[in-house]
């Protein structure tokens, strides 16, 4: 799974983002016209840049603390759904860099729950070419294609990140609908080096001297970082069109 390593020049100023997104993409559109009903949680800073929009609070991973109870808030205050949105992890060997996973259920250790039917094809619709499968939950990065080849034939995951678990968790708890769409970053084939799993800094940002040091200790990493930092711009070029084509409210409130 990709750290945040390759998204360094990314930021965001404050950890609930609403309004415009990365790009631009509702330019003109107020949340004046687009109450707030939807909660998406990413896992780094350049994710909420993308995510955020009409309609949409924004919470990334190092507001866990404050997750539970804005989840609870926002049922209370007529929110219809939760979104996982980001990426991650490939598990299925045929999934590259780029490719889009819409879950059809989340699983955690031995539990799975199902998403939303109905948002899900939503969602599918929306995406071209984008799989229809369960995807894993995990708290602790996964780096190494061995590991990778092992959840997925263990599990039947074909992706793998650390914020759809916890979007499902609450999801259940507080009777919103949930979705998890995840465009994949590192390929099943695909190690992470050390130095990225070290770069891992708070707040969504990297840890540039960690990652610095490591690799000047190591230097035999930088070849995989420079290919795992080519297929992070694919990644991240393939959210910002596709979080175009979701639109408000990442869609919710089109379905009956």
């Amino acid at each position: 799974m990709l750290s945040r390593l390759q998204f360094s020049g990314a930021a965001v100023a404050d950890r609930f983002v609403s309004g415009e997104s990365d790009a631009g993409t509702f330019a003109g559109l107020t949340e004046e016209r687009h109450p707030r009903t939807v909660i998406a949680f990413v896992g780094m800073d350049f994710e909420a840049r993308i995510a955020a929009g009409p309609g949409v609070l924004v919470l990334c991973r190092d507001d866990r603390s404050e997750l539970e109870k804005v989840a609870e808030t926002a049922a209370r205050q007529g929110y219809r759904g939760i979104i996982s949105f980001g990426v991650a992890g490939g598990l299925a060997s045929d999934l590259r860099a780029g490719d889009w996973v819409v879950a059809s259920s989340v699983l955690e250790a031995q539990t799975g729950r199902d998403t939303d039917a109905a948002w899900s094809r939503k969602l599918l619709g929306a995406i071209a070419g984008a799989r229809h499968a369960p995807i894993l939950g995990v708290d602790t990065p996964i780096a190494e294609p061995a590991t990778k080849r092992e959840l997925h034939s263990t599990t039947g995951a074909v992706a793998v990140d650390m914020e759809s678990h916890v979007v499902s968790r609450l999801a259940a708890a507080h009777r919103l609908a949930f979705a998890a769409v995840r465009v994949i970053v590192d390929a099943a084939d695909r190690t992470i080096p050390r130095a990225a799993i070290l770069g891992m800094g708070v707040g969504g940002r990297a840890d540039i001297p960690a990652l610095l040091r490591d690799l000047i200790a190591r230097p035999s990493q930088l070849s995989p970082l420079v290919r795992v930092a080519i297929d992070a711009f694919v990644a991240r070029a393939e959210m910002t069109r596709v979080r175009r084509l979701l639109g408000p409210h990442f869609g919710i409130l089109d379905l009956a």
